[in-house]
């Protein structure tokens, strides 16, 4: 018997699965149920999994699938009033035409012409590495990735502090260079001089809060006079 909440996630994860191809952040989860903070989403999470509604997949971003859904969530025959089913649990989604729907906020690539961009080494996105200064080779984006005349460059990513912002280890991140930033950019943050990290940016007063995107990292509250905005992230290559 699921609660309440539980069968409001539940919907929520399958309406944004079918209209997107993916499930929501669990930022969008919390947001959506009006819960104070992702520790609720979490509890509600692992109770959904626990009754083998959901699973929750390895080493992937927004890693949920769908296994099974309740009677309350399942569609129903108008002439019958009776559940449709099948084995698996799932009713079939039919896509009018030959094509699936575009994913949101996804981008033709197709005309648009390829630019090559400095690699500037690895930034963490877990544990803060050293300071990014040399390029070690270049990578060729799409030019739809790239904003303004402003100077942009590539990083590969490593860790896995920002999934649940949908970037993977492995990844490579396209950064506009600019020294500001506004609350809510992912940027690449230089902590003392020294350590270099991808993060969600938060300023309040004279601190800077740098933001993980995954439960298993704090988030560092630092002064301002410690942290430099060296880029904000406008684009990132998925690698399998």
């Amino acid at each position: 018997m699921l609660t309440k909440k539980q069968i409001q996630l539940l919907e929520f994860i399958q309406k944004r699965m079918g209209r997107d191809g993916v499930p929501p952040s669990f930022d969008e989860m919390k947001d959506a149920l009006d819960l104070r903070s992702k520790s609720g989403i979490h509890r509600l999470v692992t109770a959904l999994e626990e009754r083998g509604f959901i699973r929750r997949l390895p080493h992937r971003a927004r890693a949920l699938e769908i296994v099974r859904l309740p009677d309350a969530l399942m569609p129903r025959d108008e002439a019958s009033g009776q559940t449709v089913s099948r084995a698996d649990g799932f009713s079939p989604r039919v896509v009018q035409g030959s094509r699936a729907a575009r994913p949101r906020g996804a981008m033709s690539v197709v005309d648009s012409p390829a630019v090559d961009l400095p690699l500037m080494g690895r930034i963490a996105a877990g544990v803060p590495i050293e300071a990014i200064s040399e390029v070690s080779h270049h990578v060729a984006v799409p030019g739809t990735m790239l904003t303004g005349r402003e100077h942009h460059y590539a990083l590969e990513v490593t860790g896995d502090s920002m999934i649940e912002a949908g970037i993977n280890d492995g990844d490579v991140v396209v950064i506009r260079e600019q020294d500001t930033a506004e609350n809510g950019d992912i940027v690449v943050a230089l902590v003392d001089g020294q350590e270099a990290t991808l993060k969600r940016y938060r300023r309040k007063g004279s601190m800077i809060a740098l933001e993980a995107a995954n439960p298993a990292y704090e988030t560092r509250v630092l002064p301002q006079d410690r942290v430099r905005i060296q880029g904000r992230l406008v684009g990132l290559i998925r690698s399998y």
